[in-house]
């Protein structure tokens, strides 16, 4: 039985791969320094609180590991145009004690978890992976960089990675207890809900971008299909396998206002809402072109209609 560490594997898309890579029938480790995951995520008995930057602790974690799947980063837009440091010390930082500890113990397999946001505001939507990188943030700048350093150990160490390159993840896994908790919340779903529920008025970021209602447009792709996504990444690795980047998407994209709509269906509620100014950092429009991924891996969205999404994101916040 392949042995596989998920860093990060405490948070939020982290915890629901772990719960999917147990169900495919592999035995998984995880890594997490808790600051943004949660305990209640992990079976005590697979949890080893360890930070990033502890390469010594992660090389003694890694031996007899056979691949590694790699959450652990800081993921807020907005945050990190106010704190690039503290993005570039954690992602690229991080990562790259990681990836020192992984040659130390000779794993050649990384699943890297990276973001739509390396393409900022693409000339082509939906967009293909071969679309420049071009981020509007330092988020997406560090995600950015590591796929390069990847590449570059691909060339030179023999490290075989598939980097996931994902649009709006959201929904939950209800029956596992498993959902969004970010603190502070920052995605659009679980925020929508907590107006619904508590009557304080949410806030939109920008109504006057160039779309049918002057919000963004996103791909929102249901944590389950993420998760099972990388399941997939892992096994095109385990076979043999070479390095690649896949677009992990829909194809499909909706505005925050339809988002709030489907939302305000779900919940019967009406959901109170204020305009603020554009983000800095946010792309009009993020749809994804998955039909690389489709193709080369087999892998399908089966979850990600807009209205299960928010069902299975509801039946979380009421849990």
């Amino acid at each position: 039985m392949p042995k596989i560490l998920v860093t990060g594997g405490a948070g939020y898309i982290g915890s629901i791969t772990a719960h999917h890579l147990l169900r495919s029938g592999y035995e998984v480790v995880v890594a997490d320094d808790l600051s943004r995951g949660y305990r209640h995520n992990v079976a005590p008995e697979r949890l080893h609180v360890v930070r990033l930057q502890d390469t010594d602790g992660l090389t003694r974690l890694l031996e007899g590991i056979d691949a590694v799947v790699h959450f652990a980063a800081y993921i807020a837009v907005g945050e990190s145009t106010r704190e690039p440091e503290l993005y570039f010390s954690n992602n690229i930082g991080g990562t790259l004690s990681l990836l020192e500890a992984m040659a130390r113990a000779g794993v050649l397999r990384l699943v890297f978890s990276s973001t739509a946001a390396v393409y900022g505001d693409p000339q082509k939507v939906p967009i293909p992976e071969d679309a420049p990188f071009a981020p509007l943030s330092p988020y997406g700048e560090s995600k950015a960089i590591i796929e390069r350093i990847l590449g570059e150990l691909d060339r030179y160490r023999g490290l075989r990675s598939v980097a996931l390159r994902y649009f709006n993840a959201c929904g939950a896994e209800p029956e596992a207890g498993l959902g969004e908790e970010h603190q502070p919340e920052t995605h659009l779903i679980p925020l929508l809900l907590r107006a619904a529920t508590s009557g304080q008025p949410i806030q939109i970021f920008g109504n006057d971008y160039p779309t049918p209602d002057g919000t963004c447009i996103r791909d929102y792709i249901h944590v389950r299909d993420l998760a099972l996504a990388h399941v997939a990444a892992l096994e095109h690795l385990m076979a043999g396998g070479g390095s690649d980047a896949f677009n992990v998407g829909t194809g499909a994209g909706h505005s925050v206002m339809e988002v709030l709509r489907a939302v305000e269906e779900e919940t019967a509620r009406k959901v109170p809402f204020t305009s603020a100014p554009r983000r800095e950092g946010d792309s009009p429009i993020l749809v994804a072109d998955s039909r690389k991924l489709q193709r080369r891996l087999g892998w399908r969205p089966q979850r990600s209609e807009l209205r299960q999404i928010v069902q299975d994101a509801w039946r979380f916040e009421l849990h």
